[in-house]
């Protein structure tokens, strides 16, 4: 039987001491971070008596001109509202502008000589400007996109349609990816009102 070298459970102690350290900095560190659910009821921003739900409800949508604007706003309405509407006396007000990019993106030789396109995307482009109702002031800006893909049949009318209904999609997805944006933007509002 031989004695333990004393170098080697130095070297051990010292690795064994390291993890250490290193697990606790990163319990310290995960226990840093916060994640709160979109649907709790905790206020969004700091000072408001609101659940986050009743927060997102109290925002009123500006009108718009165009009809897929029109459709992002809609879905916005029943996003933010729960399927409520628009609110009555609102706490925040949003201006939103939409623009629209139709793209032809896949081509096919016809007996023609001419390439016909058979493939399409709808790029629609959200600017917001989230404003505090009782003071005008803006609390927030943003700029989000969602892109479309459609089929472009020979038929005029179906080719039409179906980039209806990409646009259609489009400002679906649009809608909910400005509902998490507006979200997170009352959440830093709150946290900077709060600092």
């Amino acid at each position: 039987m031989s004695l333990p070298d004393p170098r080697k459970t130095e070297v051990t102690h010292l690795l064994r001491r390291a993890a250490l350290c290193g697990l606790i900095a990163s319990v310290a560190l995960v226990s840093a971070c916060t994640v709160r659910p979109l649907y709790s009821s905790a206020p969004l921003s700091a000072g408001s008596q609101a659940g986050a739900a009743a927060e997102l409800r109290s925002i009123s949508i500006k009108p718009v001109e165009t009809r897929y604007a029109q459709q992002v706003r809609n879905n916005l309405i029943f996003a933010l509202g729960q399927g409520a509407g628009e609110p009555g006396s609102p706490a925040y007000s949003l201006d939103l502008g939409v623009t629209e990019l139709v793209e032809s993106e896949a081509f096919v030789r016809t007996q023609t000589d001419e390439n016909e396109p058979t493939a399409g995307t709808v790029t629609l482009t959200a600017s917001y400007a989230l404003t505090d109702a009782k003071t005008g002031s803006t609390i927030a800006t943003g700029r989000r996109s969602i892109t479309s893909s459609f089929d472009k049949p020979r038929q005029e009318f179906a080719s039409y349609r179906a980039q209806i209904d990409a646009e259609n999609r489009a400002a679906r997805e649009l809608a909910d990816l400005l509902r998490l944006s507006i979200a997170q933007d009352l959440v830093k509002h709150g946290k900077t009102a709060a600092g």
